[in-house]
């Protein structure tokens, strides 16, 4: 068990982290590209500014972990937990978020453009300024969701479950319902 340890700024690009408990480990900075970590634990996790980039994160538990401006960009969450997580910043672009828990995350000025979030949980998450150009929202649950200023162009939201989510000043052009 790695629980609690301290990784930060470690390179484990392409390491087999399956299953493995890093629940509250601190992984600031690290190198994490194509990393495997399905089904890790790492509830409470410190992966600040962390590269993720095509990591596979599927089933994974990180709620409330801290990944603001981490980079994520096409990396694999599906079924993921991020309840209350952290994603302020954080790069989310062409990642698949299918099926994933962000109940109550906090993702404002993230970059969610292409994202796949098809039947995703975002109830009461904050995604306030983020972008999420041409983003698969298909099914997900956005109950209470604040997606003030955020640009949705050219997403997907069929089916989507949208009561009293904030769409002000939300740019919602193209956007399919």
């Amino acid at each position: 068990s790695l629980t609690g340890a301290n990784l930060a700024g470690a390179r484990l690009s392409g390491a087999d982290l399956g299953g493995a408990a890093l629940d509250q480990a601190n992984f600031s900075g690290a190198a994490l590209v194509g990393t495997r970590l399905v089904s890790a634990k790492l509830d409470q996790a410190v992966l600040t500014g962390a590269n993720l980039a095509e990591a596979r994160l599927d089933r994974a538990a990180l709620a409330q972990a801290n990944l603001s401006q981490a980079d994520l960009r096409g990396a694999r969450l599906y079924q993921a937990i991020l309840t209350g997580a952290n994603l302020s910043r954080a790069n989310l672009s062409q990642a698949t978020l299918t099926q994933a828990d962000l109940t109550d995350a906090q993702l404002p000025s993230a970059d969610l453009n292409g994202a796949v979030l098809s039947r995703a949980i975002l109830e009461d998450a904050v995604l306030r300024g983020s972008s999420l150009r041409g983003a698969k929202l298909d099914g997900a649950n956005l109950l209470s969701a604040d997606f003030t200023g955020a640009d949705l162009a050219e997403a997907t939201l069929a089916d989507a479950r949208v009561d009293g989510a904030r769409f002000t000043d939300a740019r919602l052009d193209s956007t399919i319902w």
